[in-house]
């Protein structure tokens, strides 16, 4: 069968003129100079930067279902990059409120646990060399004096 391919292969590459002459075609501009048409991705069609087809890939191979509709691996890009861009906007704001022009794990945990709805989703999740949001309990913070003059002299270790 791999014979019978290769003539079929042949004869497809081979033209024959009116003078019975054979040319084997040359590469480049054929179909009336039209060119060929560059193949688009499904992440372009889709309009997306995350990879469409790599993901109904790993959808596939994971064996989550048996059968797997056409739009399911469109969909779950979509909102990988939303979720994404998202994270990435926030982080960002932390970074420039932190006046740094990088985002690192510090920037990503102040805005997954800023934002209500990250918080949530992500609640479970721990990032590593994320830290903690800045918070002292009202009960440890000093108390503030009614009267706040400062006595000459004597001053209080606690007294801020």
């Amino acid at each position: 069968t791999s014979s019978a391919n290769n003539k079929a292969h042949i004869n497809k590459s081979i033209r024959r003129s009116s003078s019975n002459q054979t040319f084997a075609t040359m590469s480049g501009k054929g179909k009336g100079g039209r060119g060929e048409k560059k193949s688009t991705t499904s992440s372009a069609k889709a309009g997306l930067q995350f990879p469409v087809g790599r993901i109904g890939r790993y959808l596939r191979q994971g064996k989550y279902a048996t059968r797997m509709g056409a739009g399911a691996p469109v969909y779950l890009a979509a909102v990988l990059e939303y979720l994404c861009a998202e994270i990435l906007e926030l982080a960002g704001n932390a970074a420039r409120d932190n006046k740094k022009s990088r985002i690192v794990p510090r920037h990503i945990t102040l805005a997954v646990k800023n934002d209500e709805e990250l918080n949530k989703l992500l609640g479970g999740v721990t990032i590593a060399a994320g830290g903690v949001l800045p918070n002292i309990h009202a009960v440890l913070l000093p108390k503030k004096a009614a009267g706040s003059s400062s006595s000459k002299g004597m001053s209080k270790s606690q007294d801020y």
